[in-house]
Order: structure tokens, then sequence, then C-alpha cells
């Protein structure tokens, strides 16, 4: 079993998921804020994609952790590298709930945990599956030094993939 990492920078604190996570969690994953995941999902969806944020650390050695603000202990939101049967490469992914929007956390925890992944398990690529609507989602990328990858295998047929480099 692999130990969830508890990662920090300048402003956060990116540690594992909890129960205290899920009301949340569950919120954003209900409201039409989840559209750009495929959403809006069921109670019983966004039960299994919680599950399974957590379940790949065991499995994988990676998942999600969930952003949390120093200054407040306030939960911001998710970051996480997902893999397995529904991933054709490690992803790099990121929800921001809608209070934290705009501060540049999104950025630092994808960063941080970008960072982790290469070193830390020394995985030879990273991607982010993102909808082509996602424009927020597609400039955080891109300042995270990603780029357009037109051939890369797809999750969904219709998201773009940025291959993010070896820092």
């Amino acid at each position: 079993m692999t130990d969830i990492p508890r990662l920090e920078t300048e402003r956060l604190i990116l540690r594992a998921p909890g129960m205290e996570d899920w009301p949340d969690y569950a919120d954003l994953m209900l409201s039409p804020r989840a559209v750009y995941m495929d959403g809006p999902f069921t109670v019983s969806y966004a039960w299994g994609m919680f599950c399974h944020d957590i379940a790949q650390w065991p499995l994988m050695g990676h998942g999600a952790l969930m952003m949390e603000e120093r200054a407040s202990g306030a939960c911001l939101g998710q970051v996480g590298i997902n893999h397995g049967p529904l991933f054709p490469e490690h992803e790099l992914g990121w929800l921001l709930y809608q209070h934290a929007e705009g501060r540049g956390f999104a950025f630092e925890a994808a960063k941080a945990l970008r960072d982790w992944g290469f070193k830390e398990r020394r995985l030879e690529t990273l991607v982010s599956y993102i909808d082509p609507g996602n424009l927020r989602s597609q400039r955080l990328a891109e300042r995270l030094g990603a780029k357009l990858d037109e051939g890369a295998v797809r999750q969904d047929p219709t998201d773009l993939v940025f291959r993010h480099p070896k820092s």
C-alpha cells in the first residue's frame, strides 16, 4: 500500500481526501459547473468518482489530493494524477471550488503535483485531457508549460490533450 503524500507549497497544503471533503465535492459534481467533466452527475456516480480518486493511491501509487489553503484551512478543490483502464496516459487534473477561482491556487497545486509525479514517481509523461469548451483549464495547462498534442491518444475523442514537460 502506498502512503498518500502531504505536499506543501507557499499557500497550500495538498493532503489526502477525507469524509469532511465529500459534501463540497458532491455539490460541485452535482452542479452545472461539472459540465466540462461530463457532468452534472448523480450522487451515486459522484460518490464513485470520489472513491476512485482515493483508491488509486494503493492501486497505482498516485491519486487525488485536496487543496487546503494554509491561511484559512478552507478546502479549495482537488488536484490529482489519474491512470488506469480509463486513461491512456497518466493525467494531471484539477478542479476548483467556485470561491477559490482566479487566485492561482490551481496553478500552484498542479505544479506541485506535476513536479512530484516526475520526481518521486518517475513518470515518463503527464497529460491533461481538457474539454474544448473549458478555456480556463486550457489556459492553466499552457501556463504550466503544457503544449497541445494533437496526435495523442484521447480518453474521450473530443478532448484536447495537453502534454506537460518534465521540469
